[in-house]
């Protein structure tokens, strides 16, 4: 989520003058192996396996418990409903062929293919973003306006927020894929993740130049720079309503109501700028590689635990959900 001028900065051709390799017609690319030790990849297929079945099933109850339950039929639910299944998305654009990569022992990702996983994880990236946002500010009608909170997050507004999520990470990853497209020139064909990071497909495609790492913290101050100003907004007047309530019990009830979705957001965006904004400075792909299965994995992975571990009603409808199936 960037401006179209600056975006316009990424179509500049690498020099004629580049010190590396000038590679014009490429039609793959290598991605970076977790490990050639042939012992450890069976542990390491066990283990992404596993968090990825962990993390979709985990979303997809909440999706479930939320649907099967009348009383979660709020607009807080609806839009934790929307990022669970973004999460599952999210985690499935990349999981899944690093998985059978692991398996094949292959590294190598079609110039096309790489393209069309770099745009959809753009896309729900870019949805996460959103989405969070959102969620902030029906936090912030929850708590700073409680008599007017059904009236103003009705249905119809509720669906157009999402709406508008939507197009925005559409936009967002078609950007993503014409400004890659404009890309003639890489010095390298390996690419320093595990999947086709935009960030790192920026890296092969100029040479490393003052100019460049300038273009990635930009774009991380960018990319997080709206949602996180709805963000802060937001909480800070939820905690200013909430240190007028006088009684403390009012305060951890009003509190608790939020807890949940700031710690998500702040686990998003620390793994997110560690990823990006790290990157611009960090030259091991190994680092690169481990701070993006934090963002990647992790973070969707930990999400439905931070939000049904100190949520009754997730919990009660759960157990709902389990007394009908058994």
């Amino acid at each position: 989520m960037f401006p179209f001028p600056q975006a316009l900065f990424f179509f500049e051709r690498c020099p004629s003058n580049t010190e590396a390799q000038n590679i014009t017609h490429v039609s793959e690319f290598q991605l970076v192996s977790f490990s050639e030790d042939p012992d450890l990849q069976p542990i390491l297929i066990g283990l992404f396996l596993s968090m990825y079945l962990v993390t979709v099933l985990g979303n997809l109850l909440i999706i479930l418990a939320v649907n099967s339950d009348s009383h979660l039929h709020t607009p807080m639910y609806f839009f934790l409903c929307n990022l669970s299944f973004t999460d599952v998305c999210f985690i499935s654009t990349t999981v899944p062929k690093m998985i059978v990569d692991i398996q094949t022992h292959s590294r190598v990702i079609s110039y096309e293919g790489c393209l069309t996983q770099m745009s959809i994880f753009a896309f729900f990236v870019c949805m996460d973003d959103m989405l969070l946002t959102v969620m902030a500010y029906d936090r912030f009608v929850a708590i700073c306006h409680p008599l007017h909170y059904l009236v103003i997050m009705n249905p119809r507004l509720c669906g157009f927020l999402v709406l508008i999520s939507v197009l925005v990470s559409l936009f967002d990853s078609q950007l993503h894929n014409l400004i890659v497209l404009q890309f003639t020139n890489f010095k390298d064909v390996e690419i320093s993740n595990f999947f086709c990071d935009p960030s790192q497909l920026l890296n092969l495609a100029c040479p490393d130049t003052f100019s460049n790492n300038i273009l990635k913290y930009f774009l991380g101050v960018v990319y997080g720079l709206f949602p996180i100003s709805g963000i802060l907004f937001s909480y800070y007047k939820i905690v200013s309503s909430i240190l007028r309530i006088p009684s403390s019990g009012g305060k951890y009830k009003a509190f608790s109501t939020c807890g949940s979705h700031l710690s998500v957001v702040c686990l998003f965006y620390a793994t997110a700028f560690g990823v990006y904004l790290g990157s611009a400075v960090s030259h091991s792909p190994r680092k690169v590689v481990l701070a993006s299965v934090m963002y990647t994995v992790v973070t969707p992975m930990l999400n439905p635990f931070i939000y049904s571990l100190r949520n009754k009603d997730i919990k009660s409808a759960l157990r709902k959900l389990h007394s009908r199936t058994v």
